[in-house]
């Protein structure tokens, strides 16, 4: 009996902690990670306050474990579709308009959850600027390999600069995400797409493995 009521108490804070998880990603994407509060999440969501505090120790922790989720929820959308394809050009523009799909259907209700909070970390130090620092230089390293693995492939050019375009297709896709969240309008996400293509079709070996913009 008291490892079951043990069993019964660890799903039952696993099932909290997921539950609040869910709504600091949403928070913090539209607040910022400064946003949270243990007492707000507690009222709001209708939980026993030390039951949160017990789950998440401090404010920082929850930070932490907010971003832990919010990569998760960011593999499930932009990364794991694509983790199946043959490395190549088409890997690559389905890696982009996967990104943009997942701005554009508002995933996180701020847009990009990543884009969002790292403008409010970027000039401090700690634990938390440091996890957001991370996950970004992980995704950029993710979109080169990408690129690279593509011309390994024979389908953009030997000679094209991996980092360059790299950045250059993280820049239109986080752009399309800005001003989309800031003007609450969607024709960014044609551009950026047009953009993509663009400088996909200008390192192609053979354009016609791209659709058309």
């Amino acid at each position: 009996m008291p490892e079951t009521h043990t069993d019964g108490r660890i799903a039952r804070g696993n099932q909290t902690r997921r539950l609040v998880l869910e709504r600091t990603v949403e928070i913090a994407s539209i607040e910022g990670l400064e946003g949270l509060s243990l007492g707000r999440l507690a009222t709001e969501l209708k939980l026993s306050k030390s039951g949160v505090f017990a789950l998440f120790g401090s404010k920082e922790d929850l930070q932490l474990a907010t971003v832990r989720a919010a990569v998760k929820v960011y593999l499930a959308h932009v990364v794991q579709p694509v983790s199946d394809l043959p490395p190549g050009l088409d890997r690559l523009w389905r890696l982009c308009a996967g990104w943009l799909d997942y701005s554009r259907q508002r995933v996180f209700p701020g847009g990009c959850f990543f884009y969002s909070v790292s403008a409010e970390y970027d000039a401090r130090d700690g634990k938390v600027h440091d996890a957001l620092a991370a996950a970004r230089t992980d995704w950029f390293a993710f979109i080169e390999q990408t690129v690279r693995e593509a011309q390994q492939a024979g389908e953009i050019e030997r000679d094209a600069d991996a980092p360059q375009l790299a950045f250059e297709l993280a820049a239109l896709m986080e752009m399309a995400n800005a001003e989309s969240v800031l003007h609450n309008e969607f024709t960014c996400y044609y551009k950026a797409t047009k953009g993509i293509l663009t400088r996909l079709r200008g390192v192609a070996t053979d354009t016609s493995l791209l659709p058309t913009p």
